[in-house]
This record gives C-alpha cells, structure tokens and sequence, in this order.
C-alpha cells in the first residue's frame, strides 16, 4: 500500500508537469471505487488549471480553479492504485478508471482493487482541512511540531504495543508497515513494547528515527514492494536498503543476530530481539 514517502514522491514527480496546466477534459471509466466519483466533476473541473498539488497524510490534493469554480480534487491511491501521466491518444489500460485530459499528456488513475478514491471538495484550499476524511487525521511526522515531547506526550495513555500505534493514522499519519518496522529498528525501541513505558528520551530518539526513515525513502523514491510505481512508471528502491523490512531469517545489519517475524494487528512486524528491547 502507498504510504507517505510514495505519495509524497508522486506529488513532488507530478507538480512540475501539472501546476499551472488547464484541464481540459474529465473521463470517468469506472465511477465506483471506494467511494462513487461524484458524477458532476468531469463539470466542475474541466476547464480548470491547477494552481497547487499538496499532500495530507496519504491524500494528494489538487488545488484547481476557473471562473465560478474553485476546490480541491482529492486522490487516494488506496492499496494497489497509482497515478501515472502517459502521452495523448494512448489506449487505456484495464484498471484506467478516471482520467484527467491536459494540453499535451493525460493523467490517468490506474487501480486494480478499486480502494482508491476520487472526490471533490468545494471552497478556498484551506477548506479541504475540513473534509470528513482529512479533519480526523493526525499530526504529519516530517512537520517541525512533531518531535520527542510531543510523541512522549501523544503516548501516555496508550498500552498497546508501540508499532500498531505508529500505524495509527488519528495519531501520527503516513507511516505504514514498512516505516514503522524500520524506524523501530533504527530507535533501539521492540514493536512490542507498551507505548506508555517508552522515557522521553527513547521518545526523542524515536521521533528522529521517523523523520530520517521517510526522509530517506522519499529520497530513495519510496518502495515498490508489489503494486507501487512512479508516476513516469518507475519504481522506488527503498526496500533495497531496508534494515528489518521482510528480512526475516536473516542476519542482522548490526550484530550476530538474526531478524524476527511475527503478526501483529494482522499485519507482519519485523525485528532484531537482540538490538530492539
């Protein structure tokens, strides 16, 4: 699944070529994704010019306006979706379900599962912070109010084990599966530690841990583990240089040990039981 660094390297892959560009036709093939793309959009934004991309948690909103109109297109890219800009006139794949004409190329949301969304929110850009999907996210983990103090804080009154709370995005958006494992690792800090018995210190040194982690894999174009690619159809290389990350049995980067694996809310955690405590 898409998190935070893959829809961050898409928004920054995808502003130079669309800021300032106009719309010039809306095409939805597959109207029914995770929520019905609202029928009225191919109206509401064709002859639109995109004045900003801007990314919230692992939603990207396209700031657009013309005379009379003026809102925010939300994407989701949800478990298997990209976005990915090909050539005019070039044929639509199977999973193509909705379409956005430019000048010169197309934009086009490919998404075989069909978790994706595409929805409109009216108004000013600051007006999409108020969006029912968006007003209950949390804080962004690269914003400079995130830091030790506020993680110590956010935590105390959670038991659970600390690396399903990462993963909450009500509390801390856009670190999924991969990034809460490897930014554990990096921390010192076991997934199953309960969140409220992490010090302050531990906090501080798992707040920059998550910080550098999605830092380098934006840098790293993010990770295409199955589904994720560019938005020229590349891919990402982070989980080339994962540390735990599906690394199960093998040897430990660090020391003489070897990396775990085990299930945790359903989802696969990995980790050193000799470096993580």
């Amino acid at each position: 699944m898409p998190e935070l660094p893959e829809v961050e390297v898409c928004r920054q892959g995808l502003l130079p070529e669309l800021a300032g560009r106009r719309i010039e036709a809306v095409r939805i093939r597959a109207p029914r994704l995770r929520y019905p793309i609202p029928p009225e959009l191919a109206e509401w934004l064709s002859g639109c010019v995109v004045h900003a991309i801007r990314r919230r948690g692992k939603y990207l909103l396209f700031d657009c306006a013309r005379p009379g109109v003026e809102g925010s297109l939300i994407v989701h890219l949800g478990m298997s979706g990209h976005l990915r800009l090909v050539p005019l006139g070039q044929a639509p794949e199977k999973h193509d379900h909705f379409e956005l004409a430019l000048a010169t190329q197309l934009l086009r949301l490919n998404d075989p599962r069909r978790f994706g969304l595409v929805l409109w929110q009216p108004g000013p850009s600051a007006a999409s912070a108020a969006h029912p999907l968006l007003a209950v996210l949390g804080i962004e983990p690269l914003d400079a109010a995130f830091d030790g103090d506020w993680l110590h804080a956010a935590l105390a009154r959670r038991a659970s084990p600390i690396k399903p709370v990462l993963m909450d995005s009500h509390l801390l958006v856009g670190v999924g599966n991969i990034y809460a494992s490897e930014s554990l690792f990096q921390a010192g800090i076991s997934p199953l530690r309960a969140a409220n018995r992490i010090s302050r210190a531990r906090c501080e040194l798992l707040a920059g841990a998550i910080r550098a982690t999605l830092s380098d894999a934006i840098a790293a174009g993010g990770s295409s583990i199955r589904d994720y690619v560019h938005s020229d159809g590349s891919a990402g290389w982070f989980q080339i240089q994962a540390a735990v990350y599906e690394r199960a049995g093998a040897p430990c980067r660090r020391c003489a040990g070897f990396i775990r694996q085990l299930r945790q809310a359903g989802r696969s955690t990995y980790y050193c039981p000799r470096c993580q405590h």
